[in-house]
């Protein structure tokens, strides 16, 4: 049924204008042995969170790095610099939460003035948001994505372990009238939680500039994965079509990781993020600094290298720039299937950034 009923509008798409900015040239450092270029680097700036996401990390907790441990923000823009000059266009902050930082005002600042950066994002839980956004907006923020999992208060305490459902909506508010546009709200899908209240977040974008993404439900150390929470993106797309019509495909950037459509009437747009059932490997640009220092350069894949340790060591760009390269080189075409990817031993996603 759902293949079926993708068909139906797949084939009307918009198409980008001849008109779009160019990249910069990207240096060697940012290629695999595949051809994919990597110019989308995600910073997590600290393992803390001020919630605890059942998707995100164990009722337990986790151990966290210590202090000591972690880059400082010298070290951050020292390591963007790298490698905005070598061909990275878009930075995204995560966590953690990375509002809770007492810095990153100054963090924004410094790299949005990296020449070469077009892009300053950040992905947040929206809980301390509001007050800060003016700032952060001054300071180079020019993109966010906010986290919700609900429109519902109680179940919002249930998943996130902490109240805190009506400063996200303040927050996704503030935002907009700030004037992001899009305002991305990152919703992750879990069936018998959450699945019945998709087309309530569809209408979010009725009447607000605001981009609905829909993800798919992945498994990290400490969030009991099971394949029978997953509502892959074909059966949330049917629930859309049987509620909305005029719903129509959004050409996607060969780089997209979101299968993206609008709605005939809506300010906003709905996006589907299908890492488990239909992944996007092939056009992967991402990597991930984390907030330990290491590098990473697959969601999915355990590998790391640190770039803290050569970092205070004295490591000059040359050498860092060579430990960087080699991890690109080494990343593979793809991801495993579902099942192997449950397998893979991996950190839980508080420690990877989100």
């Amino acid at each position: 049924m759902g293949r079926t009923m993708s068909k139906m509008y797949a084939t009307s798409c918009e198409n980008f204008s001849a008109d779009a900015p160019k990249d910069n040239p990207v240096s060697d450092m940012l290629a695999d042995t595949f051809g994919r270029l990597h110019t989308y680097l995600r910073i997590s700036l600290t393992e803390r969170c001020n919630l605890r996401c059942q998707y995100c990390m164990p009722a337990e907790g986790v151990e966290l790095t210590p202090s000591p441990q972690l880059l400082s923000q010298n070290e951050i823009v020292r390591l963007a610099n790298l490698f905005v000059s070598s061909g990275v266009t878009k930075i995204r902050l995560t966590g953690g939460e990375p509002t809770i930082r007492k810095d990153i005002e100054e963090i924004c600042l410094q790299l949005s003035n990296l020449s070469g950066l077009k892009t300053l994002a950040m992905t947040t839980n929206g809980i301390t948001l509001a007050n800060k956004l003016p700032r952060l907006k001054e300071c180079g923020l020019s993109l966010l994505n906010i986290s919700l999992d609900t429109l519902v208060p109680a179940k919002f305490e249930f998943m996130a372990r902490r109240k805190g459902h009506e400063r996200v909506m303040k927050s996704i508010d503030a935002a907009v009238e700030l004037g992001y546009n899009p305002v991305k709200v990152n919703c992750v899908v879990m069936r018998g939680f959450n699945d019945d209240e998709i087309c309530d977040f569809v209408e979010l974008t009725r009447e607000k500039p605001v981009n609905v993404r829909f993800i798919e439900f992945m498994p990290f150390d400490g969030n009991v994965w099971n394949v029978k929470k997953l509502v892959p993106y074909s059966e949330m797309l049917d629930i859309v079509v049987k509620r909305f019509t005029g719903l129509q495909r959004i050409q996607d950037h060969p780089t997209e990781t979101a299968k993206n459509f609008r709605i005939e009437g809506h300010q906003g747009t709905v996006s589907f993020i299908t890492s488990m059932t239909e992944h996007f490997c092939a056009g992967c640009n991402r990597l991930r600094l984390l907030a330990d220092g290491n590098f990473k350069v697959c969601l999915f894949g355990p590998s790391e290298v640190s770039l803290r340790d050569p970092l205070r060591r004295g490591a000059d760009d040359n050498e860092l720039t060579h430990i960087i390269g080699a991890a690109i080189k080494r990343k593979k075409a793809a991801h495993a299937g579902m099942f192997d990817i449950a397998k893979t031993p991996n950190r839980p996603m508080i420690h990877i950034g989100g």
